[in-house]
């Protein structure tokens, strides 16, 4: 798994469990909690999950236009209840946007435009639309920008370019209802967006072991993760807000993930990458990520899911063997998602630290965003494959 600022170089994930979420996708015990043994000598045992169903269900590619309500699955798939459940529904508007807000949503691009932030941060939307993850949103052409092009390139059958070029962006805004959908919109924030628990986060274990939760230490760090965006931007397009319950400000609309059932996924070490594919061998979603590291390689091969675990704890064994029990929260090391793997001890999880991705070194397992780590913890089967490239 990798780690980040937020965490301890020590540690290493023994076990995780998972708070309730009665659901047939996600892994769990009768009485309600799974514990996943990640030693070494033990593999990953989940006794009393339920497996779900692996048909496929019979979707066609549906563009994200939410109308109003993003991250909420309306169609009737196999995927659209959990997904729901564990996705927060954004309900927006565009009334009264700021002149910011509309200039990004009515940006352009031709080729031998400059790739400034308002055009930078359409074009990250249009990618993410795609379903070919950016990372947090910033409006600003970078490795995680390119990396989600060629994804979509690669999905698209075009050529893997280096830089944007037309065919490319037309690809991207030939549909005329994802090209409608806004980039930047006006939400009202909720008692239950303000009144998050917040938390300073310790450095050292014993002290995070002792935590309540590894809750956020903002409510702005909190908004920024439910609108993919990063917090330095959110509070740039919100220079003057207070992020208090009423206020309105201008965020980040993610749009829907993907919904189609994931059957495999290659965590490619070269480009930092997750590729996730459904039963017909079509690519269906990518996601920025981190495998491995020189000192501490990924596994080779292809394994199996074994366990899907939503909010799960973190056991940290130190050198003296003594081990203490991280709680739960988006600040845990693995974040809130654990997808243990066949292979003992290695998964695909979430991060603490989302704009770190693809920029850190991990201790061998396959880091994504928060909100990746959701969206495919939603639509994954227990059954998938997972192969380390």
């Amino acid at each position: 798994m990798s780690l980040s600022m937020k965490t301890t170089t020590a540690m290493t994930v023994m076990a995780v469990s998972v708070t309730l979420l009665m659901n047939p996708s996600i892994a769990e015990t009768a009485n309600g909690s799974n514990t996943i043994n990640n030693s070494s000598t033990n593999k990953n045992t989940a006794s009393n999950n339920t497996t779900a169903s692996t048909t496929t269900a019979n979707t066609t590619d549906v563009s994200p236009v939410t109308n109003g309500v993003s991250q909420k699955i309306t169609r009737d798939v196999k995927t659209a209840d959990v997904l729901n459940k564990l996705l927060p529904t954004i309900e927006y508007n565009t009334k009264d946007l700021s002149k910011t807000a509309q200039k990004v949503n009515d940006s352009n691009w031709s080729q031998g435009s400059d790739i400034d932030r308002n055009t930078g941060t359409k074009l990250q939307a249009l990618l993410n639309w795609h379903h070919n993850g950016v990372g947090p949103v910033d409006g600003y052409w970078g490795k995680n920008t390119r990396k989600a092009m060629q994804a979509f390139q690669k999905a698209q059958g075009l050529s893997v370019t280096d830089q944007l070029n037309t065919k490319t962006w037309e690809a991207l805004t030939k549909n005329n209802k994802l090209m409608m959908q806004p980039v930047l919109v006006n939400y009202t924030l909720t008692d239950a967006d303000v009144n998050v628990k917040t938390t300073t986060i310790p450095a050292s274990a014993e002290a995070k072991s002792k935590l309540d939760g590894m809750y956020y230490e903002s409510v702005p760090e909190a908004l920024a993760e439910k609108f993919h965006i990063s917090e330095k931007y959110l509070k740039a397009l919100n220079p003057n807000a207070k992020f208090r319950a009423g206020e309105t400000i201008t965020v980040y609309n993610p749009g829907n993930p993907n919904i189609k059932q994931v059957s495999r996924v290659i965590a490619d070490k070269a480009t930092e990458t997750l590729y996730a594919y459904d039963d017909k061998n079509n690519l269906v979603a990518s996601y920025p990520t981190t495998v491995g590291s020189t000192a501490t390689p990924s596994p080779s091969g292809t394994h199996k899911v074994e366990v899907k675990v939503h909010n799960p704890n973190y056991t940290y064994t130190g050198d003296d063997g003594n081990q203490l029990i991280i709680p739960t929260g988006p600040n845990n090391p693995v974040g809130v998602v654990w997808i243990g793997l066949s292979k003992p001890s290695y998964g695909i999880h979430g991060s603490p630290d989302p704009a770190r991705i693809s920029r850190q070194a991990s201790s061998g397992c396959v880091r994504l965003t928060n909100w990746d780590a959701l969206a495919l913890l939603g639509t994954i089967k227990d059954d998938a494959t997972v192969e380390f490239k």
